[in-house]
Formats: C-alpha cells, sequence, structure tokens
C-alpha cells in the first residue's frame, strides 16, 4: 500500500468546478497538510492569484505564487477539464468534427494542463513523497474505446494522457518519490457531465468523487508513477 501525502502544501487547480470545489473541501477538512490553496480562473480572497490554461503567462505566476510559499507542494491536483460549451458538444461521428472544437478541446485538457506540469512539476520538493495528478477520462484511452464518437474530447484526453506519462519520468529522474499521475474520476454530477447523466452511467456527487480520488492518490506507491487510474484505484489501459 502507499502512504498519505500530508504536511507541506495541497494546491487544487480548478477549485471552482464540482471536483475541484469538492477536493478543496475535503482537504481542508482533512487538516492533513499546513495549508490548502484553490486556484481557478479567478484571483482569490485571500491574495491567490488567477490562472488561465490558455495563458501562459498566468500559468506561470500561480507557479511563482505558490513557490514563494514556505510550505513545500506534496500535492497537486489539476481538476480542470472541457466537455461542451455553448457551442460545441461531443461529436457523434466524424462528420461532425469541427477545427475550432478540436482547438478549444486540446487547448484547456492537453495543452493547458501540460503547461501546468511544465511550471508545477519543478515546484515539488526533491525529497520525501509528493503527489500530481491530472484528472483525465476513462473514454482517453485508446484501448478501451468500443463506441467511437466524442473524437475531440477522446483524443485531447490521450494527449494528456501521453504528457503525464513523459512529465513522469522526466520527473522521477530528480524526485525519486514523486509520483504523476492521471486519474478517471467516473461520472460525477458536475455542469461537464449533466446534459449526459441520464444515459444510464453510475453518477456520483462530487463529494464522493472527491474522497474515492484522494483514497487513490493514498494508495499509490512511487512505482505507479506515470500511470493512469480510475477512482477505485484500477489501472485504465493506454
Amino acid at each position: 500500500m502507499g502512504r498519505e501525502t500530508s504536511g507541506g502544501m495541497a494546491v487544487i487547480f480548478g477549485a471552482t468546478g464540482g471536483i475541484g470545489s469538492a477536493l478543496t473541501e475535503a482537504l481542508r477538512v482533512q487538516g492533513r497538510h499546513e495549508r490548502v490553496i484553490g486556484l481557478s480562473r479567478s484571483a482569490g480572497d485571500n491574495g491567490e492569484p488567477g490562472f488561465d490554461l490558455t495563458d501562459e503567462a498566468s500559468i506561470e505566476a500561480a507557479a511563482t505564487y505558490l513557490s514563494g510559499r514556505p510550505e513545500a507542494i506534496r500535492l497537486a491536483i489539476d481538476a480542470t477539464g472541457y466537455l461542451h460549451d455553448a457551442r460545441f458538444a461531443p461529436e457523434r461521428s466524424l462528420g461532425a468534427l469541427d477545427p475550432e472544437h478540436m482547438q478549444q478541446a486540446f487547448a484547456l485538457n492537453a495543452i493547458g494542463p501540460a503547461l501546468l506540469m511544465k511550471h508545477i512539476l519543478p515546484l515539488l520538493p526533491r525529497q520525501g513523497r509528493s503527489v500530481f495528478a491530472s484528472l483525465s477520462a476513462r473514454v482517453g484511452s485508446i484501448g478501451d474505446n468500443e463506441l467511437g464518437g466524442w473524437h475531440s474530447y477522446r483524443a485531447s484526453k490521450a494527449a494528456l494522457n501521453q504528457f503525464v506519462r513523459g512529465a513522469a519520468i522526466e520527473t522521477g529522474r530528480r524526485r525519486k518519490e514523486a509520483i504523476c499521475v492521471a486519474l478517471h474520476p467516473g461520472t460525477v454530477d458536475t455542469r461537464l457531465s449533466e446534459p449526459f447523466s441520464k444515459s444510464g452511467l453510475d453518477v456520483r456527487p462530487p463529494e464522493e468523487a472527491a474522497r474515492d480520488i484522494l483514497a487513490v492518490l493514498d494508495g499509490l506507491e512511487s512505482g505507479d508513477t506515470g500511470g493512469f487510474f480510475d477512482h477505485k484505484g484500477k489501472p485504465v489501459p493506454w
């Protein structure tokens, strides 16, 4: 079994989203970390900077803010994600592909999170256990894809998984106890999944999803770095 990540600082990126807010609250209730910081697009009441996944300068500014804190980052969770908006919905066929939709999906699901890794992973301590987790999705698994469709979302999450894998390898060269993983949180009752929650899926409240995610992270060992796991801690095929 793994061991709890405690002490230092826990940071949630995307802290105003359904899962992100539940994770932030759960970590504060646990009280295992000296400080829990939730970051989102808007600046916080306590001076926390806002960040925009499509603006690397804002990500770098957030990293600079975190590096100025006295506590080391022991846990960082990227709880951001994009599936649909007022303009675009998941494609049912290749004929529905739209270049702007694809650009949006990759910008928010792959490029932005990769830039978070670029600026946050170097802040993890050289000694002791630390965890960076990015919320991915089972539909980003190439091996698990038996239905097709949802092309932009699937492909952008598959790209995210590759970034996580490569980042884990690079991070592990200098931070032997650091763990960098992709997580499938399951279908959660949030705005992201709301249009699809009546399709027979097992939809869970954000608070339950947050507890599951934190339990999975507690159970990971250094040898699990670079992996892709579901909300029960089971590996998901690439």
